[in-house]
């Protein structure tokens, strides 16, 4: 096989060597990007032997070659990992059934923990089970309801850690005629609850009817099939809103309208989907994605169609293939899944796309590219799949899907498009996430002194430099949070094209879903964004707008309202900076002896030993902290957190607010103890010193040091209409990377890092 370079970002090259490529025992790559490529083609390709002995298996090899290291396709990450080694699992989407028995629960919860470890994600329906304070007959007690079975699934995840790459992700959903509703709505009320699931309720055609004329509707028993109870559909629907405007969850899945496509109904029913939303699936199912990357199918301003139908014909049996040599975790889901033979192409790229084009993501002709080219891509892709069709037959359920009818469509493939999450294989290919509108044009990328580099997205960067407004300065300010439509120095035709997804209304995001859905089999995974200040009605809207445009479920994120995102700062006057300089307090000196006591508590990470040293006075005075086996950057930071906390403590700052700081910190890796979970070093710490000393009283010298300060500090003369604390505002950013520290944001209903890869679905 040919073997030919790949242009890959230096960025790219790094996602793959920290994620993808085959590595020795000390963690060494021990292949490069085109030796992966080559692995996963010719591993693919292996598929041909099955139908026909004399196939050109190398000839195929070399085309899927080609268009992965032209970056033109891509298949999901659990491909470009495991195919050609030992795992071969090659997955990404799967569904487990739970029956309303322990039994039952117990089995999916170990099938969950068996496809976690082989790198899938997984969604579930807890709809079966009976609401909480049901009578159990078998043993006399009562059922304590769907919630806590949910929160069992996610202990469960949170302890496995999928192939050493990939930490477990899942979806449950709860149907609204369930009387445990509104426990579920709320369920994630807390952002610290249920963090290893995504939630959507799944809302039929019958309660948003009732939605719309403010009735009352049935809730159901599963175990009995009986009503027990009536709600207000108005009522319910408004909770369901306000929890999405607060943090996001739950979503919202149009069962009904998901179940009018099901192509396989004498099979089952739709209950579940995979963790992002997109891929809707039965029972014991399982469904392999990959995405054409829409920027590379651009040509001096014009589409070209000739090589995305060449792209969509070599994705599909690409696709195809994979389902013949993955290795399933279950005989069920190979089973169903080779009986179907469910694909999901999708695209990635299509902001880059438009950009290209010299399209607004926000206007009516980006509307119309859309639907223009998920449309061809659709019918070029059935027109694949039929030709698999008459090469190796249709798929063995044929005969139980509404295709067979007079006319139908004779396919290989149950089902063939999706619109999937692409985080890390975009930024592999160096393009736009999926469907989504530019994350920024500009943004700042860690360095290893700490200092921020501004990295410039090269189509802006080639347009800035064409039309010479380029400067160092500018990408700055830009990477900082000042938005480009804010720049008069930027040329208004630029402004318009270099949109952003802060920069677009959200009824433009939730119109360009509902194109995509139009023409695609499945479901699509898109993020609907609002801005912070946006309205419990404004998000009304949208959930309303998806649901009459035909869309299959809708998620939502309002900016900054997470309470673990980092803190989005503008500009803050003279009065906060006194604030500021008034908490600088004075620490107190070291007396010569100082006694204490040390904590052994369990964290994720090992045995923490906290020594907690007192004053003659028996006032908390420091705090120093070791952990058996850490070393480098661990040590470091305990050190670090020590020296600040004992800082602290002898400036006479209250306990309740160090505590505060430190405790739910979360790392990648908590653990259980007596105190409960603890999330990370930081959160041990909290609890140590809360349990040892957050009930006795700061000493009042301490207070009168305080106060002191404070006087002196109102009594300095303040400098006159300065303004401090410039701080980076980056849209939808939501927490910290656990792996490279960097910004995580929420895109394509997933929260995922830019600049490594990470990922939680």
């Amino acid at each position: 096989m040919k073997k030919l370079p790949c242009a890959l970002s230096e960025n790219s090259r790094r996602v793959l060597e920290k994620r993808y490529l085959k590595k020795d025992a000390e963690g060494k790559p021990t292949e490069t990007p085109e030796d992966m490529f080559q692995r996963v083609a010719e591993n693919v390709a292996q598929a041909e032997k099955i139908y026909n002995k004399d196939a050109e298996v190398e000839k195929v090899a070399q085309q899927f070659y080609g268009v992965m290291t032209n970056l033109e396709f891509l298949p999901n990450s659990p491909t470009l990992m495991n195919a050609g080694r030992d795992l071969q699992q090659l997955s990404a989407c799967f569904v487990l059934p739970i029956e309303d028995s322990m039994e039952s629960i117990f089995e999916a919860v170990k099938d969950t923990s068996l496809i976690h470890k082989s790198g899938g994600g997984t969604g579930f329906s807890f709809s079966r089970l009976r609401p909480k304070n049901s009578q159990v007959r078998s043993t006399g007690g009562v059922a304590s309801g769907p919630v806590s079975f949910l929160k069992v699934f996610d202990a469960a995840t949170q302890a496995v850690k999928q192939g050493g790459t990939r930490r477990g992700a899942n979806m449950g959903i709860l149907r609204v005629d369930h009387p445990d509703i509104m426990e579920f709505i709320s369920c994630k009320a807390n952002d610290k609850d249920i963090n290893n699931f995504n939630i959507s309720v799944a809302v039929t055609e019958n309660f948003m009817e009732r939605v719309y004329n403010n009735k009352e509707y049935d809730l159901i028993d599963p175990h009995t099939k009986k009503a027990v109870g009536k709600l207000n559909a108005r009522e319910v629907f408004d909770t369901i809103v306000k929890m999405a405007w607060k943090n996001g969850e739950p979503g919202i899945i149009f069962i009904d309208q998901m179940n009018k496509f099901n192509p396989t109904p004498a099979l089952g029913t739709f209950e579940s989907t995979n963790p992002c939303g997109e891929q809707v699936l039965l029972p014991y199912e399982s469904c392999n994605l990959g995405s054409i990357n829409l920027s590379q199918t651009v040509r001096e301003g014009k589409i070209d169609w000739e090589k995305l139908a060449r792209t969509t014909k070599v994705a599909v049996r690409f696709l195809d293939n994979v389902i013949d040599m993955n290795r399933y975790p279950l005989k069920k889901i190979e089973e169903i899944t080779k009986g179907n033979r469910k694909i999901g192409l999708g695209v990635m790229g299509f902001a880059d796309m438009l950009i290209k084009l010299g399209v607004s993501y926000n206007s009516e002709k980006a509307l119309t590219v859309g639907r223009s080219v998920i449309n061809f891509v659709y019918e070029k892709a059935v027109e694949a799949s039929c030709e698999l069709a008459k090469e190796r037959g249709v798929f063995p359920n044929f005969d139980k899907s509404v295709y067979n009818a007079p006319g139908g469509k004779r396919l290989r493939n149950a089902t063939l498009t999706t619109i999937a999450p692409t985080g890390t294989i975009s930024i592999i290919s160096s393009c736009s996430s999926g469907i989504e509108p530019l994350f920024a044009v500009c943004f700042l990328r860690k360095v290893l002194d700490g200092a921020g580099l501004p990295e410039v997205h090269p189509l802006f960067e080639e347009v800035a430099q064409k039309r010479a407004f380029y400067s160092v300065e500018l990408m700055r300010m830009i990477a900082q949070g000042k938005s480009i439509q804010d720049m008069p120095e930027v040329p208004e035709d630029v402004r318009k094209v270099f949109v952003t997804s802060h920069d677009i209304a959200p009824e433009w995001h939730v119109r360009m879903q509902g194109v995509f859905q139009q023409f695609t089999d499945n479901a699509v995974s898109k993020t609907v964004n609002f801005p912070h200040s946006a309205t419990v009605e404004n998000v009304e809207k949208v959930y309303k707008m998806a649901h009459e445009l035909g869309c299959k479920g809708v998620t939502i994120y309002r900016d900054r309202s997470r309470d673990e995102q980092v803190l989005n700062v503008g500009v803050e006057k003279k009065k906060e900076k006194q604030k500021s300089a008034a908490n600088a307090l004075s620490p107190r000196p070291r007396p010569q002896v100082v006694t204490g006591t040390t904590t052994k508590i369990t964290t994720g990470c090992g045995n923490l030993y906290i020594t907690i040293n007192e004053d003659e006075e028996s006032s908390p005075f420091e705090v120093f902290m070791q952990m058996g086996k850490a070393g480098g950057c661990a040590a470091s930071q305990l050190e670090a957190i020590g020296r600040l906390v004992s800082l602290a403590l002898r400036s006479g700052v209250d306990l309740k607010s160090i505590i505060g700081q430190l405790r739910g910190i979360r790392c990648p890796s908590p653990s259980w103890s007596k105190e409960g979970r603890i999330f990370s070093c930081a959160d041990a710490i909290a609890r140590v010193i809360e349990n040892r000393l957050g009930k006795r009283k700061q000493p009042q010298q301490a207070k009168k040091k305080v106060e002191q300060n404070i006087e002196e500090i109102q009594h300095q003369p303040q400098p006159q209409g300065q303004e401090v604390a410039i701080a980076v505002k980056v849209a939808n950013i939501v927490g910290v990377c656990p792996d490279c520290g960097s910004a995580l944001r929420h895109e394509e209903g997933c929260v995922k890092c830019a600049a490594c890869g990470y990922t939680r679905c």
